[in-house]
């Protein structure tokens, strides 16, 4: 009984962790409006598995970088900051070296409560505000109204492609083991 259990766990925290993974990995989409922008030093810290590489486009060697940021507000009003920086050819492979450009395209997307202009961001990431862990923000676009809809087609490819890929390796495990490992083990029952 207490392998049934340790077998379970074990699967439902794989998973969870790959769940984990692709949801912090795969791009996101919010409908926000900004309402502001602003460049800042960051010294990251213990949070600094969350934060882009700091040789990505700058000098190393310094003390702590300068980090682009976006504050925007969701449509029921709750704020949402993103970081900007760029991803370079590490992971995830967003190859991301336009940060610049983005900060300004947010800067002029920026708008107030009064006359909102709303706009889509993309990103990948969490916000966590316990440990300062931002989502990267990979491209803003303006759209009519807070009620936009976005299908996100490369999550759904990428998870399709997954789920396929283990579904072809669970199916040649299960047959590999009903021709070779069980046949060996029927034969010969103290093989274990």
């Amino acid at each position: 009984m207490f392998f049934t259990y340790l077998k379970w766990t074990f699967w439902i925290v794989f998973w969870a962790v790959i769940a984990a993974f692709l949801h912090y990995t795969l791009p996101q989409h919010d409908v926000v409006r900004i309402a502001d922008t602003y460049e800042t030093r960051v010294n990251p810290g213990a949070n600094s598995l969350f934060w882009a590489d700091a040789a990505t486009g700058e000098a190393t060697g310094l003390d702590g970088r300068d980090v682009f940021f976006i504050q925007a507000l969701r449509p029921g009003g709750r704020p949402i900051v993103y970081r900007n920086e760029d991803t370079g050819w590490g992971w995830p492979p967003y190859f991301k070296f336009d940060t610049t450009n983005l900060q300004t395209k947010a800067a002029d997307l920026r708008s107030t409560s009064q006359d909102p202009r709303w706009v889509v961001v993309r990103h990948y990431g969490w916000r966590y505000e316990l440990m300062s862990i931002f989502p990267n923000a990979v491209e803003a676009w303006e759209v009519e109204g807070p009620d936009h809809r976005i299908i996100n087609w490369f999550n759904i490819v990428v998870l399709t492609l997954l789920a396929a890929l283990s579904w072809g390796i669970w199916a040649r495990w299960r047959r590999f083991r009903e021709r070779r490992i069980d046949p060996w083990l029927d034969d010969d029952p103290g093989a274990i």
